[in-house]
């Protein structure tokens, strides 16, 4: 990715953006095997809410990753083949998709809180073969085995354990920690993620390459006022089960060898902002759930608490005039907010301070990223009329790294996703205004792929 960080304004900025997006690209080389040999950069710092701390470096997660690969391959695991991970905010959580994607096998990220029909939905959809999960997803996933034929292996971390569970420690006590990773394309398969809400018989599976990594970035840069800068140190609450806790936390900021801090513990404002304190955090991505819980639990925080924070960053539903002014006011930051789509998420949102939010809109495309509003055929509408929010495959004549490849094993689905001359839709209807940004027009359609 190629970012003019001194351009002046948003036109600009785009204008000189270019994606360079490799034939050869790997997750895992990229977030964390090319950090490796600095032994002492710090990856994650680790909390859990009983009070026990722990800190890796990037040489700690890749000796496990690498652990953890020869194990899957003794289990059977080959380039294309499903992994599920059902874990929280954890090292092991990071682990398991570094030891995944440098595999060249395909991650499912889960959250451990799935009930038990959507775990065997998309336990059973993507076929996985093995699983990891700790105890909050073992109990649920005791209720559906056996009806999983093709989930041949659990591996239990922290406190799961019992009869056909391998326990994480046991069984990578003796694993090699040297690992060749595969060399995969940029356009292979790399995860699957599953919407959270969808109708019409269960969640599809969105297929995403290596390459949407890179695609992710244009938005977390601009998100985060250019980052990275000088002690930045990343912190949200997003699990990494999650689209939005994968692609705006996790993967992003270890691109940039950034460290981050994991917290697995109950979101609670004081506890949040006694972390930001403790261990110096300047960048985050919280919800407007989130945020509003902050601010109605400690309405002058920088009274009461020595906080570095530099950028905020928010998706979902649109902030109110009373949480961002608080942002604004009484934490120092301006919220920019992100488009939420697990098909292309990160595509449009805020950049502050190249482009100024509107209150209301949804904000610009990123740069890199050509959205507009178009009609049933893929045609585009123009400024005022409403329409579906699409994205197109291409941008200033390169392959938009962000577009998904497809629908899990369903080409009828994909194909109707993708109109005219090469749009994806996104199932938000919304109009757009003269200087380019978008407003939504109705609540999201029934069925829309939503983060």
């Amino acid at each position: 990715m190629e970012i003019d960080r001194r351009a002046p304004n948003y036109a600009e900025l785009c204008r000189t953006f270019r994606w360079q997006v490799p034939e050869r690209y790997n997750i895992a080389r990229d977030i964390c095997g090319r950090w490796a040999d600095e032994r002492s950069r710090f990856a994650l710092y680790y909390e859990e809410e009983s009070g026990f701390t722990s800190a890796h470096t990037f040489w700690d997660i890749q000796r496990e990753a690498n652990r953890l690969s020869n194990v899957l391959a003794a289990l059977g695991t080959l380039a294309g083949d499903r992994v599920a991970v059902a874990l929280p905010q954890r090292p092991e959580a990071a682990i398991a998709h570094v030891a995944i994607y440098q595999m060249g096998a395909i991650a499912v990220p889960l959250s451990p809180h799935c009930r038990p029909a959507a775990l065997e939905h998309r336990l059973g959809d993507s076929a996985a073969h093995l699983v990891i999960l700790d105890q909050v997803a073992q109990p649920t996933l005791a209720q559906i085995h056996q009806r999983l034929p093709q989930l041949r292996h659990v591996i239990g971390v922290a406190a799961a354990d019992g009869a056909g569970i391998k326990p994480w420690a046991e069984v990578l006590e003796h694993a090699s920690p040297r690992y060749t990773a595969l060399e995969t394309g940029a356009s292979d398969p790399a995860i699957i993620v599953y919407p959270r809400t969808a109708t019409g018989g269960g969640a599809k599976g969105v297929v995403m390459a290596q390459r949407t990594l890179l695609g992710k970035l244009s938005a977390y840069v601009c998100a985060h006022d250019f980052l990275p800068q000088a002690r930045d140190l990343f912190w949200s609450p997003a699990g990494w089960g999650s689209a939005g806790g994968l692609w705006n936390v996790l993967l992003p900021t270890w691109h940039f060898g950034l460290p981050l801090l994991a917290y697995n513990g109950r979101f609670e404002a004081a506890r949040v902002f006694d972390l930001m304190e403790r261990y110096g955090v300047r960048n985050s991505f919280l919800s407007p759930a989130e945020l509003t819980m902050m601010m109605q639990a400690v309405a002058d925080p920088r009274a009461i608490y020595d906080l570095d924070l530099r950028t905020l960053a928010s998706a979902g539903e649109p902030l109110g005039e009373t949480v961002l002014h608080w942002a604004s006011e009484k934490l120092g930051v301006t919220i920019n907010q992100l488009s939420a789509h697990d098909a292309m998420s990160g595509v449009f949102g805020g950049g502050a301070p190249r482009w100024p939010a509107k209150p209301g809109a949804m904000g610009r495309a990123f740069p890199g990223h050509r959205v507009a509003v178009v009609d049933g055929q893929g045609k585009e509408l123009p400024p005022g009329e409403v329409g579906e929010l699409a994205v197109h495959r291409q941008c200033w004549g390169e392959d938009d790294p962000v577009v998904m490849l497809g629908y899990w094993q369903d080409a009828a689905v994909t194909a109707g996703a993708f109109v005219g001359d090469g749009w994806v839709l996104t199932g938000e209807l919304a109009r757009m205004d003269e200087e380019g940004y978008f407003w939504q027009a109705a609540p999201k359609r029934c069925g829309a792929v939503i983060a």
